[in-house]
């Protein structure tokens, strides 16, 4: 046998492009190599032995080298080792690398072998064998040799897969474990030794309680038994913990798998980890940012509905317990409260302030914030010196330190800023045991302040333009109950709440000459002050209207005119102007106005009625069920164009007429026909006395107060009886002077008015003899006892008579003048057929105090 070199390196060899190719292309682990489980290296690695006699042939040749050169021993014994398992075609380069083989030294080298052919009759792959051959001695000490033959392709792919395998584990981004079966590490990566500090080798024999706090290491470790003893695998679990050294708070998705050898046997878990903090943090501030959002849009949709400042503040409350906070208060300035012209604004933050509203999602003591508790609705201030103070002085929002033993362990102090004026402070806390505030909840803190003091300066505007309109609505209503001559009246004035603002309802009762009375209920439409001073102007031109004694269709179509020209710049003056306007004019610089005018005689129990637009009187007869009455609507009041039409309406003694607004009748919840039914059928028992009957209608109706004003009048018919009116008609001729002086001598003794006669006799005297000189047709005396006593006079001439001052040398024109100084009041109307001229005096007992008539004469002159 020829002598073996010394030592062969792959570096020698002309093959190593082959073995290359070889080894890419071969796999480990082949079908035909793996004939029973693996359970040792030597399975991976593909390694066969046999033995070399002294004589230099194979003595020896082991099953595995059976199956890696595929020659059965019973061959391959007795035989070269070199023509054993090298090709023929490849010997000559097998030779050079094996010509000496038992030279007494250890040798290694690369030689070429043939693999076994394939099972389809194809012929084996050229392969890559390092012999590793160990020179020995036999019993008899003849040198011989036992060889270790290796794979080199299938060692090569093992080493490459040990090399890729090494780099997966040490250079993954994601933390590596191998946990034994004692749950300890034994093996480490790079990534997880970067957060956890060290080595990978002083992670070793570590368990989850090094890393994790007791209550989430006892629930990672059941689930690492778990996962053991079951095999089933675990996908991203969170575990939370702290870097040993550190109040960092960690946290990781954790993925667990159990790990086998090769014969099938559990040797431990898989951990992959994940580091998730930053992305946990990420998702947190993403949910605060739409938990945040969804705060700030809830807050708008709920703060602010109500024009009330308490209100107002409860629903700031309503929002952040407990969506953002666990307790939480609001002050407001005492000052804006009681309606102050300007609230303190940035004062030195000692101001009064009155606690309005407080919410609470926890159990305990009041909240007490800064300083002692307070209640809700008591007045305080604030120590100078407090974070509450200062937030209030400087307009910024303040961390108030924790008072020790108390529930509460973050609280900020926020003021509450308007327009660049601090309306109050909102205090917000949460609880121990909750997440302290931060930055993005301070911010936070501030916009909800900002939101809710806009709507609470708001509505600070609000209350006091609600007040001055509504201290003008009531100062521009009849004050108390009013008195009129043949009727018993009852009023009710309900004004909207500051919800609503206030409206242009308003009701009057008018007394006219001759125990006449105008009985009025009208209704600007619109809201607010504007709408309370239109009202006011319309009431007073109504007054006036009344008084010069016009018939009621032709005071509505004054009005009308009046009401058409409030919107224009130049006011009442324009209403001419406007009145020529074309009828499709742009409505929306006029009020619109509707209003029912009723005038009443108590002598005759007649009442003329006028509609502009507004809702029906309701009659209620003795014995008789309710009725609306039929009266023209007409066209509101401010459109203009359309004429007035009169109704005349002889009402039974102790008939009920009820005049009323739309507040009372109309809502949202229900048809105005309904209401209109409703209210008829309250009114069943109209003898009953009327306050009563008024309270009655206003408990019976569901009248939903607060959605608009409400205006109701009720008058019990009680005309003057028959013993309370003297009338006469005098020809016209001197003689009935004197007449109409015995009548109403006679006339006032039958009442007992003796005290009046002759200041009476006088003046029927003046006025009897006016109309003789001035007038025309037939003269008319009529006296009439009520509370006063009024004296007309009637003829048919048109011309009304005009108060002069007389000179000195004139003989007459003294009449008027002296009606004026002897009676309470006097006048003139027109009438259908001519004029009435007229007087009033009070009765004996009553606080005005008549002239004499002789002092009254000597004064003319």
């Amino acid at each position: 046998m020829s002598e073996i070199p010394a030592k062969a390196t792959e570096s020698e060899d002309p093959s190593d492009g082959a073995m290359n190719q070889a080894a890419e292309a071969a796999a480990p682990g082949d079908a035909m190599w793996q004939s029973s489980p693996p359970g040792s290296i030597y399975d991976y690695i593909r390694v066969a032995s046999f033995s070399i006699s002294p004589g230099g042939l194979v003595d020896q040749w082991s099953l595995r080298a059976e199956q890696l050169f595929g020659i059965p021993a019973a061959r391959a014994v007795g035989m070269d080792p070199i023509e054993a398992f090298i090709d023929p075609d490849l010997r000559e380069r097998g030779q050079r690398k094996m010509s000496e083989i038992l030279d007494g030294r250890e040798w290694t080298g690369v030689v070429p072998f043939r693999m076994p052919d394939t099972a389809d009759g194809g012929r084996g792959e050229e392969g890559l064998a390092e012999v590793y051959v160990m020179p020995t001695r036999t019993a008899e000490g003849d040198k011989a040799a036992v060889c270790i033959v290796v794979d080199v392709r299938t060692l090569r792919s093992i080493e490459t897969d040990l090399a890729a395998s090494q780099a997966i584990f040490g250079q993954s981004p994601f933390g590596f474990l191998l946990i034994d079966t004692d749950l300890r590490v034994r093996r480490a990566n790079e990534r997880f030794a970067s957060i956890f500090g060290g080595t990978p080798d002083d992670h070793r024999g570590k368990g989850v309680h090094d890393y994790l706090p007791r209550g989430e290491a006892e629930r990672v470790s059941a689930t690492l038994r778990r996962v053991l003893e079951t095999g089933q695998s675990i996908t991203d679990m969170h575990v939370t913990g702290h870097v040993p050294g550190s109040e960092e708070r960690r946290h990781w998705s954790v993925n667990l798998y159990r790990v086998h050898s090769g014969s099938g046997r559990p040797i431990g878990i898989a951990w992959l980890g994940t580091d998730i903090t930053a992305r946990r943090a990420a998702a947190r501030e993403a949910a605060a940012a739409r938990r945040n959002l969804a705060l700030l849009n809830e807050a708008g949709a709920r703060i602010g509905n109500s024009l009330d400042l308490e209100t107002t503040a409860r629903e700031l409350l309503d929002v952040v317990v407990p969506g953002f906070c666990d307790l939480a208060t609001v002050d407001l300035y005492q000052g804006l409260l009681a309606g102050d012209e300007t609230p303190p604004g940035l004062a030195d933050g000692s101001a009064e302030l009155r606690r309005v509203a407080f919410a609470s999602a926890v159990s305990g003591a009041p909240f007490a914030g800064s300083g002692e508790p307070v209640e809700v609705g008591a007045v305080h201030h604030f120590p100078f010196n407090s974070p509450c103070a200062d937030a209030l002085r400087t307009a910024r929002p303040q961390h108030v330190p924790p008072e020790e033993g108390g529930l509460v362990q973050s609280t900020l102090a926020v003021p509450m800023v308007a327009h660049d004026t601090v309306v109050g402070l909102a205090q917000f806390a949460r609880a121990k045991g909750s997440e302290p505030f931060g930055d993005r909840d301070r911010d936070l803190a501030v916009e909800l302040a900002a939101r809710a003091a806009v709507c609470i300066d708001n509505a600070r505007l609000y209350r006091r333009e609600h007040e001055r309109a509504l201290i003008l609505q009531r100062s521009l209503l009849p004050p108390g109950d009013p008195e009129a001559s043949g009727l018993d009246i009852a009023c009710r004035y309900l004004p909207g709440n500051a919800a609503t603002e206030v409206g242009g309802d308003w009701f009057d009762v008018i007394e006219l000459p001759g125990h006449r009375t105008a009985l009025v209920v009208g209704d600007v439409m619109g809201r607010g002050l504007r709408a309370a001073v239109a009202m006011g102007e319309l009431r007073t031109a109504v007054r006036t209207l009344a008084l010069l004694d016009l018939e009621p269709a032709e005071v509505l179509s004054a009005l009308d005119e009046i009401a058409r020209g409030l919107g224009t710049p130049g006011g009442v003056q324009q209403a001419t102007r406007t009145a020529r306007q074309p009828r499709d004019a742009d409505l929306c610089e006029v009020y619109l106005a509707t209003c029912v005018y009723a005038v009443y005689d108590s002598v005759t129990r007649r009442c003329t009625f006028a509609n502009a637009g507004h809702l029906p009187p309701v009659l209620v007869e003795p014995g008789e069920p309710a009725l609306m009455l039929d009266v023209p609507p007409g066209m509101p009041l401010g459109v203009g164009g359309e004429p007035f039409e009169e109704v005349e309406v002889e009402l039974p003694e102790g008939a009920l007429l009820a005049l009323y607004t739309d507040g009372l009748v109309e809502s949202r919840d229900h048809p105005l026909d309904e209401g209109l039914q409703a209210f008829v059928g309250a009114l069943t028992d109209p003898s009953r006395p009327l306050e009563d009957v008024c309270d009655h209608v206003l408990n019976t109706l569901d009248t939903h107060h607060g959605e608009d004003d409400i205006a109701l009048l009720m008058a019990r018919v009680q005309g003057l009886s028959a013993e309370s009116v003297g009338d006469w008609t005098l020809p016209r001729e001197p003689r009935s002077v004197g007449r109409a002086r015995e009548y109403a001598r006679g006339q006032l003794l039958s009442w007992d008015l003796e005290p009046l006669v002759d200041t009476t006799e006088l003046l029927v005297s003046e006025l009897v003899t006016n109309a003789l000189r001035y007038g025309e047709g037939e003269i008319r005396l009529r006296l009439l006892l009520d509370r006063t006593l009024v004296c007309e006079v009637w003829d048919s001439g048109l011309v009304q008579p005009r108060r002069r001052r007389a000179r000195d040398t004139d003989e007459g024109g003294r009449g008027l003048q002296l009606v004026g100084l002897l009676s309470a009041a006097w006048g003139s109307r027109r009438t259908p057929r001519g004029k009435t001229v007229w007087f009033e005096l009070p009765l004996p007992g009553a606080e005005a105090v008549l002239t004499d008539p002789a002092e009254a004469l000597l004064s003319l002159f």
